[in-house]
């Protein structure tokens, strides 16, 4: 498996969804519906700071071997954001939120969730030993 392209996908949507929120927090808390007062904006600018963080991670870790125990902290730490965040995506859908910006990304969580979670769970080599 391919972790320099994973590795680099994962950090330009969390890149994308970090500039959103960093620079965009009134747009996005009216977009979902919430009054864009108090503590609100500061809040999505916190969690803007969060996502270019972790983008910003896994773009300087693309190049590094990952899988089985290699890595581990970082495979875990993006299996675990993407997961959580597809069920908590998937929750939103569920009591009514349907949107087609939840849908996408809740689909794309999903797919990350899944990639990490083999990324995290096979060894590095393996890949490479069953190809040739």
């Amino acid at each position: 498996m391919n972790t320099r392209i994973i590795m680099s996908a994962s950090a330009l949507v969390m890149a994308a969804l970090g500039l959103i929120a960093s620079f965009l927090p009134q747009e996005v808390l009216q977009y979902l519906g919430t009054d864009p007062t108090g503590m609100a904006p500061v809040l999505v600018q916190i969690l803007g700071a969060l996502y270019l963080g972790f983008a910003i991670l896994n773009w300087m870790a693309k190049g590094v071997l990952i899988g089985g125990i290699y890595a581990r902290p970082l495979a875990m730490g993006n299996m675990l954001h993407f997961f959580a965040g597809a069920m908590a995506l998937l929750k939103g859908l569920q009591a009514g939120q349907q949107n087609s910006i939840i849908w996408a990304l809740a689909l794309v969580y999903g797919l990350m969730a899944v990639l990490f979670g083999l990324i995290a769970f096979r060894h590095p080599l393996a890949a490479k030993v069953a190809g040739q």
